[in-house]
């Protein structure tokens, strides 16, 4: 099953400043660190995973929603909450972030449970659900760095939004490790709320980095494509596209910017897995050419000559 547009953008948010998203939820707070996410080939990956050493220490299990399939969610969170505590043998708060009403569902009540009929319960389970456009935009200008794009698409109207960017630029000035990210997470996340024109005429003149003009760049081609196919392979490039803007961007965030024939292997990336793979190596990796390496392109539709920075 292929990811969900918006998955790689709030992953990353998430990346940011880990320890910002204990807070946000109002749950313990401490020093917080990502963990792997797969689970279980029945259950694939959480969204994210945050390990947090509070006192007792905990799982923090992160899933965002964008889709209409939030009716079975909330057996699903069950399963994959039940399978980190026995991974990692602590204990697991669950949240699901809703992004867009769309994505609402009466059955996510923030309880899951099963039992047989005339009979008492034999499973109750419970989670968090917060539903991002009902939030103050207040205290996520105020907060984490990685919660900011999360003030678009929430509780505003369209009046507030340049008023919204104005303090976005006030937060991420002289900010350079963290504002090409964000803004750009800021771009895509409003797709959820916003049409491309008035998303466009918001960050004109606001988002003026270049790797993240880029990016929008990307982003519109591939949404564009998406749009005139209407069909499930023009939606998939346009998530391919995503990633691999997001691995540009946050490659160079810690390698420094790419060169010509990096720019090229990248481009060459057609995979959307492929490209999940990468993202996740990039905090481990030293360098472009460690992250790389001997990366052979594989394509949907066609093979392609193996490509490597050597």
């Amino acid at each position: 099953m292929t990811a969900p547009p918006y998955d790689p953008t709030l992953k990353a948010l998430v990346e940011i400043e880990p320890a910002s998203w204990p807070a946000f939820l109002g749950r313990p707070t401490g020093p917080t660190r990502i963990i792997d996410a797969d689970i279980a080939t029945v259950s694939g990956a959480a969204d994210k995973v945050l390990r947090v050493a509070a006192d007792p220490p905990y799982l923090l299990h992160l899933e965002f929603v964008t889709g209409h399939d939030a009716s079975v969610l909330p057996r699903k969170l069950c399963v994959r909450n039940g399978l980190l505590e026995e991974r990692h043998d602590l204990g697991v708060r669950s949240a699901v972030l809703l992004l867009r009403p769309e994505s609402d569902s009466p059955q996510l009540t923030g309880m899951y449970e099963r039992s047989f009929p005339g009979e008492v319960p034999y499973l109750t389970f419970r989670y968090q659900v917060v539903r991002t456009w009902q939030l103050p935009p207040g205290p996520l200008l105020t907060g984490s760095l990685a919660l900011l794009p999360l003030a678009l698409i929430s509780a505003v109207t369209k009046a507030d939004l340049p008023r919204i960017i104005q303090k976005m630029g006030q937060r991420l000035s002289g900010r350079r490790r963290h504002a090409e990210q964000v803004w750009a997470a800021a771009y895509i996340l409003s797709g959820l709320r916003y049409s491309p024109a008035l998303s466009a005429e918001l960050f004109r003149g606001v988002v003026s980095m270049k790797e993240s003009s880029t990016y929008q760049a990307i982003l519109a081609e591939g949404r564009a494509e998406g749009r005139a196919e209407g069909k499930a392979e023009g939606i998939a490039r346009g998530r391919v596209a995503e990633a691999k803007a997001i691995l540009r961007l946050q490659g160079e965030d810690a390698f420094g910017s790419p060169d010509e024939h990096t720019v090229a292997v990248i481009e060459r990336l057609e995979d959307l897995a492929q490209l999940e793979a990468l993202l996740k190596r990039i905090r481990g990796a030293g360098s472009w050419q460690e992250l790389l390496g001997p990366v052979r392109p594989r394509s949907r539709s066609r093979r392609r000559p193996p490509s490597t920075l050597e």
